[in-house]
């Protein structure tokens, strides 16, 4: 609740002073009121145009989690894009990637959103919203999240999962959105569960109150490689295929990546969840419109930055921004911008995430 106070003072009473402003520290004087009156207008005007400028050129792009890569990916974005009042990025923390669409569809402030390439389908049925193709489109694919799957010894299958209790980390996190999305379109129905995967990890070490903790982040996660596991405790492969092509990506995880779970030499088969720079498609005649244009502008002069320069996250480097994503539409100004770079129209293939894999090297 916020509440708002507001004082009126010397209108009845002693016009020639504001407000008997109780000036026992002060000798009285007399005051003339119209110059004050002036320059109380100059600062007003003052103040506004500083307003004026600083909203001019803003993106508000909801990110994620303090802990979450979103945010680290938004910050970046923000750093290299920024250039004074004539284009802010403002990363905003948020419930998480899965919750972002619904920000980016209500709240004030959101033009753009980190989001995962699956919630698109899911989020139109689950909430019954019209057009939403149509109202929220894609500027780039981003960062993929390698899922982790992590077992106890007695564990061998992924099919060994259906009907025990399995930990998807806390609701907003990227495990708990894609998670069971991935276990449903295996066909596997688990207990799905809900805590702090450090909890959960804790009793999981302990007894077989969970059988298994999925993750979905960018590796390699401190948990496995800091930590340490008892015999037997290991990661499961989950290969792409026919059910999980459409919207997920190969991807490994290595004896690099965790020395002390994946042998050397050896690699775990898994996927990635994709993640997407979504924009809501604003009418390119209105003010917003034309802040996301010139957002589109800045990210092509200034990509290459976050590929090359120091001190940017790795995964920028694997980027590239005529990369297309399944079952969305990219957003026109993009779409124009493409086309303008490459001299080429630039097709909307309806690839699967995997045939885009294939094709993903940076467009400079």
């Amino acid at each position: 609740m916020r509440i708002i106070a507001s004082v009126m003072c010397g209108v009845m009473f002693a016009p020639p002073l504001f407000c008997a402003e109780a000036s026992a520290q002060s000798t009285p004087v007399q005051v003339k009121p119209q110059p004050a009156v002036q320059s109380l207008g100059r600062t007003v005007r003052d103040e506004s145009q500083v307003k004026l400028k600083r909203n001019a050129w803003t993106v508000g792009l909801a990110a994620g989690l303090p802990e979450g890569a979103p945010l680290r990916f938004a910050v970046e974005l923000a750093r290299v894009l920024d250039d004074g009042d004539n284009m802010r990025v403002i990363p905003m923390v948020t419930r998480g990637p899965s919750e972002n669409i619904d920000d980016l569809l209500h709240l004030r402030g959101v033009d753009a959103a980190i989001i995962f390439g699956d919630v698109l389908e899911t989020f139109q049925k689950d909430h019954n919203i019209a057009n939403l193709g149509q109202r929220i489109n894609y500027i780039m694919p981003l960062f993929p999240s390698e899922l982790h799957v992590f077992v106890r010894p007695e564990i061998k299958t992924l099919d060994d999962l259906a009907g025990k209790p399995v930990n998807f980390n806390t609701h907003g996190t990227a495990a708990a959105y894609s998670g069971p999305i991935i276990f449903e379109r295996l066909g596997i129905k688990v207990d799905a569960r809900f805590v702090p995967h450090p909890v959960a990890m804790g009793e999981m070490k302990q007894s077989d109150k969970y059988a298994a903790v999925v993750f979905i982040s960018s590796k390699p996660l401190d948990p496995f490689v800091k930590g340490k596991w008892p015999a037997g405790f290991k990661f499961l492969p989950v290969r792409l295929n026919e059910k999980l092509e459409e919207y997920y990506l190969p991807a490994q995880l290595e004896a690099e990546d965790y020395p002390g779970l994946v042998p050397e030499g050896q690699k775990i088969e898994t996927i990635a969840v994709p993640s997407v720079l979504a924009v809501y498609n604003w009418p390119q005649n209105s003010s917003r419109g034309k802040h996301m244009a010139r957002f589109v502008d800045y990210l092509f002069d200034r990509f290459s930055r976050l590929q090359t320069d120091a001190g940017y996250h790795p995964k920028w480097a694997e980027l590239n921004l005529a990369a297309t994503v399944p079952g969305w539409q990219r957003y026109a100004p993009m779409q124009a911008k493409l086309s303008q770079v490459t001299g080429a129209p630039v097709s909307e293939r309806k690839d699967t995430a995997g045939q885009r894999a294939a094709r993903a090297r940076p467009i400079w």
